[in-house]
């Protein structure tokens, strides 16, 4: 997969590697492969490129349960069939010239098709794998009246007629599943929610700094809207995605430069009818397992039960906190939990720039234990940097001999959590009152606060100096970071 990876890509909630084979198994262009390598045998007769013979290819309809009247059932066949053999389910000899009839070669079941009963899901899984590398690959190639038309004088094709680059095609459909998959795992993980596709198309087409649209921009959105169009439809029986595609009565209606939607649209079955598309949970594992073979880091929910506490915590810091949470609790489901809780604690010490939301991340971790966990947290109460962590989750828990903490403590805690929650969601719209909450129930705070030995201390000021709802409280931060910012140099 050649697509460019995002930057950060959120953590994706993956099904079971038992869940997703039984859904590749039910897709129906792999189950048809499937059902056609089960029928190869002794008087199967294959062409060059190992293509079922033309002849054949109603009889392989009819095993199909296809319907003899259907005009597309040999089409649907000699794909299923294509599938077969590139996926290993089927061996084919190609024809040999001395052979009694050298026009045609044989096929024969292959040894991947035991897999299918036999093997395990991860082997299903590859198998599906591969069948989506030939879909796509088909995918990528244009339709038939566009081949038609850039034939050549002599039956060849004309490629400059055609307009098409078979690598900047494939690279144009991987970079759609790309964005795809990041507007699916933005939504939370587990893709929720279809795509319009106008939206898709634009994802593709229109600049990230672009304003209004030309004229020319929205052109090239309506032809990758099409051409998008005509791609799921080859995608969704191999079960990557379920796809609504564009209306045939609004294609009819509407001249290409004016298949869009209007942007006043609010009725959702307006909108609709001009595509909508989804990963499905057999889609988000194919899209990720191709991102991963091509470089991508596209972390799974459970992909870091294995680590330790301090890649955990690295890790969570820069997931969405439902994520971080799922993936939190996955880490602690296979551990002790008195050593587990330990060993967060351990990790989220430091004074580097991560190391407030590694805390957070950890006094996250910690909320859901019980009374086991109290002899490990009771450990570090006199730790500077964890003391005060400690001290609220004792006090959450009613806790009675817990000891106050000092000024100091206090100080550098507020600092802390605010340092934390702006690495976390930045200037998030709840972080006002956080402010107000944190220094409401201290007089003369911004005397002090400006003195904490606290890497971010100037930092947070500056954003309390910014963001906090009382404007004489907002001053005496802008007056307090000043401070700070002269005390460090």
């Amino acid at each position: 997969m050649s697509a460019e990876p995002h930057p950060t890509l959120p953590p994706v909630r993956l099904h079971s590697d038992a869940e997703l084979a039984r859904d590749a198994l039910v897709a129906p262009l792999f189950a048809r492969a499937v059902r056609l390598a089960r029928w190869a045998g002794p008087g199967t007769r294959v062409e060059i490129g190992g293509e079922l013979a033309a002849d054949q290819l109603p009889q392989a309809a009819a095993v199909l349960g296809l319907d003899a009247d259907d005009p597309d059932g040999p089409v649907h066949a000699s794909q299923a069939w294509r599938v077969a053999v590139d996926t290993g389910l089927v061996d084919v000899t190609e024809p040999d010239e001395d052979a009694d009839d050298p026009a045609y070669g044989t096929a024969e079941p292959g040894e991947d098709l035991a897999l299918i009963t036999g093997g395990a899901p991860g082997d299903v899984l590859d198998l599906w794998l591969a069948a989506l590398d030939t879909v796509l690959a088909d995918a990528a190639v244009p339709d038939l009246d566009d081949l038609v038309d850039a034939l050549d004088d002599g039956g060849g094709l004309d490629f400059d007629r055609l307009d098409w680059n078979p690598a900047r095609e494939a690279d144009f459909l991987d970079g759609v599943l790309a964005n795809l998959y990041l507007l699916t795992v933005s939504e939370g993980g587990a893709g929720q929610g279809p795509v319009p596709l106008p939206v898709l198309a634009a994802s593709m087409v229109v600049p990230d700094d672009m304003g209004e649209p030309t004229d020319a921009v929205l052109e090239q959105v309506s032809d990758a809207m099409m051409r998008l169009d005509d791609q799921f439809r080859q995608l969704e029986p191999i079960g990557l995605v379920e796809f609504r595609p564009v209306d045939e009565e609004l294609m009819a209606e509407a001249d290409d430069d004016e298949l869009l939607p209007d942007p006043a649209l609010a009725d959702e079955e307006d909108i609709a009818r001009y595509g909508m598309v989804r990963l499905t949970a057999l889609g988000l594992y194919g899209v990720r397992a191709r991102m991963l073979e091509a470089g991508v880091e596209a972390p799974a929910i459970g992909g870091l039960a294995d680590k330790g506490a301090d890649a955990l915590l690295e890790a969570v810091s820069h997931y969405p906190e439902h994520a971080a949470q799922a993936e939190i609790e996955q880490w602690l489901a296979g551990r002790e939990l008195p050593t587990a809780v330990a060993e967060l604690l351990d990790a989220a010490r430091g004074d580097d720039e991560g190391a407030p939301l590694r805390r957070l991340r950890c006094q996250q971790a910690l909320a859901p234990a019980g009374p086991e966990a109290e002899p490990a947290v009771r450990a570090v109460l006199d730790d500077p940097r964890l003391g005060g962590l400690a001290r609220v989750w004792l006090a959450e828990r009613g806790v009675k001999d817990v000891p106050a903490p000092d000024g100091a403590m206090v100080f550098w805690l507020t600092v802390d959590t605010i340092a934390a929650q702006l690495a976390a969601d930045g200037e998030a719209e709840e972080l006002p009152q956080l402010m107000e909450s944190l220094t409401g129930h201290h007089t003369g705070f911004f005397d002090e606060v400006w003195r904490v030995e606290h890497p971010a201390t100037a930092d947070v000021l500056e954003a309390m100096g910014r963001l906090h709802p009382d404007k004489k409280a907002a001053k005496e931060a802008r007056k307090a970071a000043f401070k700070a910012r002269s005390r460090r140099h």
